[in-house]
């Protein structure tokens, strides 16, 4: 029986973990349950599973609960994180959104946790620090995203092969041939609107403006311990294949399956056994308009060469990258700037970003809190 830590239990990597521990819970049990401001969803979430332990954002809302619960331990804001993370449990999942990921994932990691990572900025801010940690501590990182979940059990399967390239697929999203000037009259509605995937908000509009595939790069870096020059983007609308790994004798290997999320979140949960996840099956036979392949657009969508370009900088550059487009993000969510603005405001930012060395976690805050400061100074200027 393994028990879970869920940071984000009430997001959508969230409440899928607890599909699958639903399906199974002849092998899985819930200590802790840490949500954001979910509070009525998290409070059925207690009742169904249990927990030993919830965190929440607001000390508040920890103190109505702790009235409610009065056997469950509560508690609060980041600090309460990253103690839910290295307390009673056998695998952390973390489902956070941003930059809080990453204490709690350095927390897991000196507590010799494992850790299901779906907080790809854990690994974009502080990917260096998050690896070469967690491989002094002995602890794995089990991707959780669907596309490096399809790279690492390509790997798997290689059984030792070193890969001459991993090939992360991308949908495209909704706007998927558009033009830059039909990027101008983009809609928050539209760019909500994933073709293939149900995920959160952020990562939605990530997805939509291809951001997300740029986070992407950087995290495969970190994850398999590729070169920049080793990692390929592929864009392929159907979402069948999750991604590919390219060897030197010209084999490729693909994972491939129907677009659910379920299906990496068990994989990463009960590494290396497979049961079932409640996704549906791949028919192939009704694949009738088949499975294809082109090279994204970066004249339209014009950050991904910044993945490349903070990679090959180093030091803090990712992680400015990375906090100047959760705050393009926010604003953009709460309609203050237009969608062609997140990524017009991001190359003038990592153009104007003077880098810094990577050497503690407090060098990625900083970097963040300056990335973000100049990204409202330049959205002040619109």
């Amino acid at each position: 029986m393994k028990s879970l830590i869920i940071l984000g239990s009430t997001g959508s990597i969230g409440t899928q973990c607890l599909d699958i521990v639903r399906i199974h819970r002849d092998r899985f049990t819930v200590s802790c349950l840490c949500c954001g401001k979910r509070i009525g969803l998290l409070r059925e979430q207690i009742e169904e599973f249990a927990p030993r332990m919830v965190v929440v954002a607001e000390e508040k809302d920890a103190e109505d609960l702790r009235r409610d619960y009065p056997d469950l331990a509560v508690l609060s804001g980041d600090e309460g994180l990253c103690e839910a993370a290295a307390g009673e449990g056998d695998l952390v999942v973390n489902a956070l959104v941003g930059i809080r990921g990453l204490a709690p994932t350095l927390a897991a990691i000196e507590a010799g946790k494992d850790i299901a990572l779906a907080n790809k900025e854990t690994l974009v801010t502080g990917g260096e620090l998050v690896m070469r940690r967690a491989a002094e501590k002995g602890v794995k990182i089990l991707p959780v995203d669907s596309e490096h979940s399809a790279i690492f059990q390509c790997l798997e399967a290689a059984m030792g092969n070193r890969p001459a390239s991993v090939i992360l697929t991308a949908s495209g999203g909704p706007f998927r041939g558009y033009s830059l000037e039909q990027l101008e009259n983009v809609t928050l509605a539209q760019a909500l609107a994933h073709p293939n995937w149900s995920m959160g908000r952020k990562i939605t509009v990530d997805s939509a403006s291809m951001v997300n595939k740029c986070l992407e790069i950087i995290e495969a870096k970190h994850l398999f311990g590729m070169a920049p020059s080793e990692i390929e983007v592929v864009v392929h609308p159907q979402s069948i294949v999750h991604s590919m790994v390219r060897f030197t004798d010209g084999a490729v290997l693909a994972q491939l399956g129907t677009p659910d999320m379920r299906v990496p979140i068990a994989y990463a949960l009960d590494w290396p056994k497979r049961d079932t996840t409640g996704a549906p099956r791949l028919d192939f036979a009704a694949l009738t308009g088949g499975l294809t392949f082109e090279v994204p657009d970066t004249n339209v969508f014009r950050t991904i060469p910044l993945a490349y370009e903070s990679l090959e900088r180093g030091g803090t550059a990712t992680a400015a990258l990375n906090g100047a487009n959760e705050v393009l993000v926010a604003a953009f969510l709460a309609e203050k700037i237009r969608f062609i603005d997140i990524q017009n405001t991001l190359l003038k930012v990592m153009d104007r970003y003077e880098n810094t060395a990577l050497n503690t976690i407090e060098d990625v805050f900083a970097a963040d809190a300056a990335a973000r400061r100049m990204t409202e100074e330049v959205l002040s200027s619109l």
